[in-house]
Order: structure tokens, then C-alpha cells, then sequence
């Protein structure tokens, strides 16, 4: 379910947006999601990802995974695009479950192969492939079944402007885009804060609308202390095992 329903969002996101898209899915919801815009250098320190010549593939991927660290440990990936050996290190040096994906380079393919001692989930997906219109699911016996969710999400949806200050970016649009994708593959209630083409905060499952924005806020907030110059100076004693592992915990 994670690797369909992130494949979904992944691409739409790539036909809405015109860039690689990438996702960070746990239990049926993304944890991450992004478009690839290049990193600045205090986010590639934050992500861990300074020591990589990033694609704009990677780029989308290492946004998704580094958003929510916490959230995206284990997590089932999707990427929009072929998964190229940036990527693939990334993923390599992540705790994951899975990848899906139109594709894999040679070189990427060799190192997915190789986590988890061979037992790593690797999916190749057909862009094309679009299922039937009507989808079914069965609780406790019971068949149900009704139309797939296909609406088209447009920029031309965000021109009814109800504020008195009618300015909308083009950036600002594309965060909105992106909210508006990653909110339809999420678990309702579900509340979405997007900046610079990457989901900072999802809030997602939560039966009081209240209780799932201030999750979705204090991810936010996480987010941004991470980036401080005093988290990312924090100092580690080397040879530490699972230090990737402490460290999301600790600037969590």
C-alpha cells in the first residue's frame, strides 16, 4: 500500500509540477514529499547529504527523506524518475523498507541489490499504467467500491483568490500544488506545511483537526531548529554504531 499510494502522489507531482518528485511514505501516509530544487549547504549539513554530488533526482529525495527524519526512518521511497547513483547512495545509507520507481541506472541497481543482504524492495513501475476507474476494498467481508480519486489538481484551481492581497508567487503556487498533492495520499484529518518546493510538516490520521495541525506546526518547527547553527555543530564521538541513527534522534 505505501509503495502504490506513494507512487501515485510521486507522479502526479512530476506532471504538475515539471520537476523530479520524490516521497517518503510510512504506514499509508507520506512523511515526506518534494520536488527537485537544488539544496543549499546548511540543508545538505541538516540531511547529511554534504559529502554527495546531488542530482536534481537526489535533490527531490533527499528533501522527502530529510524533512521528518524521525517519521521517515524505515520508510518506503518513490521517485518520479530513473534512480540515479546519487540517489542510490542516499538510499544506501538510509534505514528503508523499499524503493518504486520507472527505473534504476546500472549503478544504482548494483547498490539497492546489495541492502538488506539482498532482501531489499525494489520495484520497477510502468509510468504509463493507469488502473481502472473504479477501485474496491474489502473490511470485515464486505465489498465496497467506488470511483478512483482522478481529479486533476491545476494551478488554474488557485485563481480564485478570496484574500484581500491577491499576490500569489509562482513559488508560493507550486508550495500550494505540492500541499494539495501530498494532502490527497494522505490519511485524513491531515494538515500539510510546504516551503520551497518540500513538505516540512505533515500532520496526518488525527480524529481532531486541532490535534493534527499542531503536529503537523511542530514538525515545522523541528525542522527549522535543525538547521541552527548549534544542532548542526553538535559533536559525535566517531565509531559510534548506528550513529545516523542517534543523531536523527537527537536533532529530532
Amino acid at each position: 500500500m505505501d509503495a502504490f499510494n506513494s507512487w501515485q502522489l510521486v507522479k502526479e507531482l512530476k506532471q504538475v509540477i515539471g520537476l523530479p518528485a520524490a516521497a517518503s511514505f510510512k504506514h499509508i501516509s507520506p512523511a515526506g514529499a518534494s520536488v527537485g530544487i537544488p539544496l543549499g549547504d546548511t540543508l545538505k549539513r541538516s540531511y547529511f547529504v554534504e559529502d554527495i554530488e546531488l542530482s536534481p533526482v537526489a535533490c527531490a529525495y533527499a528533501r522527502a527523506r530529510g524533512a521528518d527524519r524521525m517519521s521517515t526512518f524505515g520508510d518506503w521511497a518513490a521517485i518520479s524518475d530513473i534512480v540515479d547513483l546519487a540517489t542510490a547512495i542516499i538510499l544506501k545509507k538510509s534505514v528503508s523498507d523499499g524503493v518504486i520507481a520507472p527505473g534504476y541506472t546500472d549503478e544504482a541497481l548494483a547498490i539497492l541489490k546489495k541492502k538488506k543482504k539482498g532482501n531489499y524492495c525494489i520495484i520497477k513501475m510502468d509510468p504509463n499504467y493507469e488502473p481502472e476507474n473504479i477501485e474496491k476494498r474489502e473490511i470485515y467481508g464486505i465489498t465496497f467500491e467506488q470511483k478512483r480519486n482522478n481529479l486533476q489538481l491545476k494551478s488554474e484551481m488557485l485563481n480564485n483568490i478570496v484574500t484581500n492581497n491577491k499576490n500569489i508567487t509562482d513559488d508560493a503556487r507550486r508550495d500550494l500544488l505540492i500541499s494539495m498533492i501530498t494532502l490527497k495520499y494522505t490519511q485524513s484529518n491531515s494538515v500539510c506545511f510546504v516551503l520551497d518546493g518540500q513538505a516540512i510538516g505533515v500532520g496526518a490520521g488525527q480524529q481532531s483537526r486541532i490535534h493534527c495541525t499542531r503536529l503537523a506546526a511542530s514538525k515545522a518547527d523541528i525542522w527549522y531548529l535543525r538547521q541552527h547553527p548549534n544542532v548542526l555543530n553538535l559533536s559525535f564521538k566517531q565509531g559510534l554504531q548506528d550513529l545516523t541513527f542517534l543523531k536523527l534522534v537527537l536533532l529530532s
